[in-house]
C-alpha cells in the first residue's frame, strides 16, 4: 500500500502541511521536527509523487545532454563529471547521441526543464528555443542567441606555444583535427596559427599535420607522414589526448626519445594524460571545473530564466610533466 503524507502526518502527529514542508526542506519547520518526519517517512517507506510535483512546479527536473559521440575518452570522462555535478543537485540527468534536431525534438516531448549542447561537429543553426539552452562551444565565431561555455582552446594553444618557446623550440608541429565543421577544433588550430606568427617564428604547411579525425590510430599515422620530413621539429602539439597516445606509440617505435628527441604537449587536461606510456604535459581546462561550470549555468538559467545569452570564457591552465623539456644545444 503507497504511504502518503497524510499517513505520516497521522502517526507523527502533526499537520499534513508541517509534513510537505518538512519533506522539501523548509526552513519555516523546527529541525527536530523535521529530522523526526524524514526518519519516519524514510522507516514507512515514503516515496515522493513526482507526478504531483511536477503539476505544481511545472517543472519535471530532468536535464537533457546532447553527446556528440559515445567513443571519445574525454567527452566521455567530461559527461561522467556533468552527471557527477547533476547527482549532487536535485535534477536527474537524461543523455541523447542523436543528431541535435532530433534530440532536441526528443527533449521537447520528455519536457526537460534545460538542454546542455556539445557544440563538437555540429553545423547545425540552432533556433531560439522554449526550453533553456546552455552550448559548451565556441563563442566567437557566431553570435548565439544562448549561452556558451567557452573552454577558450585559443588561448590554450597560445599558452601551449608560449611556453615550448620558453624551453627553446623553434619548430613546433600542430598535429589534430582540422575540420570546418567543427568551431573546437578550428579554434584549437587558429590558435597554434596566431602563437606561432606572435612568436614570430617561421609557418608553412610542414608545421601542420591534418589527422581528419581524433582517434588514436589517427595520431599514429600523423606521425608515420612527420618522420618523412626534414629537419624533424623539435616539438609537437596535440589537438586531443586520443591523439597524443597514438603520437607517443609512433614515436616510440621509430626510437624517437621524448622528451630527449622530441617535446611532446597536448590539448585536454585530464588525469589520464599521467597514465599513458610517457606521462603527457598537457594544457586545457580540467574536466572537472568545465563541468561544474556547466551544470551551475544550467541551473541558474532554469532558475531564473534569463534570456540574454551570457559567454563564459575558461581559462586554461598547464599542467607539466615529463614529455617536454628544453632543447639540445
Amino acid at each position: 500500500m503507497t504511504v502518503t503524507i497524510k499517513d505520516i502526518a497521522s502517526v507523527a502527529g502533526v499537520s499534513y502541511s508541517t509534513v510537505s514542508k518538512a519533506l522539501n526542506d523548509s526552513p519555516l519547520v523546527k529541525k527536530v521536527t523535521k529530522e523526526k518526519i524524514v526518519t519516519l517517512a524514510n522507516k514507512m517507506g515514503y516515496e515522493p509523487n513526482f507526478a504531483a510535483q511536477r503539476l505544481v512546479s511545472k517543472k519535471t527536473k530532468i536535464i537533457g545532454l546532447i553527446w556528440p559521440t559515445i567513443e571519445r575518452t574525454v567527452l566521455s570522462t567530461l559527461v561522467t563529471n556533468i552527471s557527477n555535478e547533476i547527482d549532487k543537485t536535485d535534477y536527474s540527468m537524461i543523455l541523447s547521441v542523436d543528431p541535435v534536431p532530433k534530440a532536441l525534438e526528443t527533449f521537447r516531448k520528455f519536457q526537460v526543464d534545460g538542454i546542455i549542447l556539445f557544440e563538437e561537429n555540429n553545423n547545425v543553426a540552432i533556433s531560439e528555443q522554449n526550453i533553456p539552452l546552455i552550448s559548451y562551444g565556441v563563442s566567437s565565431k557566431k553570435k548565439a542567441t544562448y549561452p556558451i561555455i567557452d573552454a577558450n582552446h585559443e588561448q590554450a594553444m597560445k599558452r601551449a606555444i608560449a611556453y615550448l618557446y620558453r624551453l627553446g623550440h623553434r619548430k613546433i608541429t600542430y598535429i589534430g583535427n582540422i575540420s570546418p565543421t567543427d568551431p573546437l577544433q578550428m579554434e584549437k588550430y587558429q590558435g597554434f596559427e596566431t602563437a606561432i606568427k606572435q612568436h614570430q617564428l617561421f609557418f608553412d604547411n610542414s608545421h601542420v599535420i591534418n589527422t581528419n579525425g581524433l582517434n588514436w590510430y589517427d595520431g599514429y599515422t600523423a606521425i608515420k607522414k612527420l618522420i618523412n620530413i626534414n629537419p624533424l621539429p623539435t616539438a609537437i602539439v596535440s589537438g586531443s589526448y586520443d591523439i597524443s597516445g597514438g603520437v607517443i606509440r609512433c614515436l616510440r617505435e621509430n626510437n624517437i626519445s621524448i622528451p630527449k628527441d622530441m617535446s611532446v604537449i597536448s590539448y585536454d587536461n585530464i588525469p589520464q594524460m599521467e597514465t599513458l606510456e610517457i606521462p603527457l604535459t598537457a594544457i586545457g581546462v580540467s574536466l572537472e571545473e568545465l563541468a561544474k561550470e556547466i551544470v551551475e549555468a544550467m541551473i541558474a538559467l532554469i532558475d531564473t530564466e534569463q534570456v540574454n545569452p551570457i559567454t563564459k570564457k575558461m581559462n586554461p591552465t598547464l599542467v607539466e610533466r615529463s614529455s617536454c623539456a628544453y632543447v639540445k644545444n
